[in-house]
């Protein structure tokens, strides 16, 4: 079965977005409810990463962020970012992420072929204090995916 790609460079990104969410989606897939829950993390100060069920709080709360930051940028409707999502469980988490990467796929539906004139007018401001343009925060996004994946990779030995 051959793999459709979506157009362009945003398409790119959006392809590569949806693969590490795959990846992390598997990993979450592998792990118990006892594992999902228990603090992996001791030592953290930061109470978004003592679990994996926490770690999955954060990781789909920065998703809407990311795509809210695009939707911004182009003065496109949002939709309010929540501080608690609903990931008691390890599957509950995953439907969690297909909403958040569903939101970003409208976020970016209508953005396959933008220009690169396009891309680099429009600058994003973080909170964090960095400045992305719009394909800089889609990396972030998907490095993002990518590094809390390794981080439950470790909490778990998976």
């Amino acid at each position: 079965m051959s793999k459709n790609y979506r157009p362009g460079a945003t398409g790119a990104l959006m392809d590569e977005y949806e693969r590490a969410v795959n990846e992390l989606k598997n990993v979450l897939h592998s792990i118990d409810q006892n594992k999902y829950t228990m603090i992996s993390d001791k030592e953290t100060d930061d109470p978004e990463c003592v679990s994996v069920m926490s770690l999955m709080n954060h990781v789909v709360s920065a998703g809407y962020g990311y795509a809210n930051y695009i939707r911004k940028q182009f003065d496109e409707t949002l939709t309010e970012r929540k501080v608690d999502y609903e990931v008691t469980t390890p599957q509950i988490a995953c439907d969690e992420l297909d909403k958040m990467m569903a939101y970003t796929l409208e976020t970016l539906t209508n953005k396959w072929n933008i220009s690169d004139e396009e891309v680099m007018k429009n600058i994003i401001k973080t909170r964090w204090g960095q400045n992305y343009d719009f394909e800089q925060m889609l990396e972030h996004a998907i490095v993002h995916i990518l590094r809390h994946r390794r981080q439950l990779e470790k909490f778990t030995g998976k």
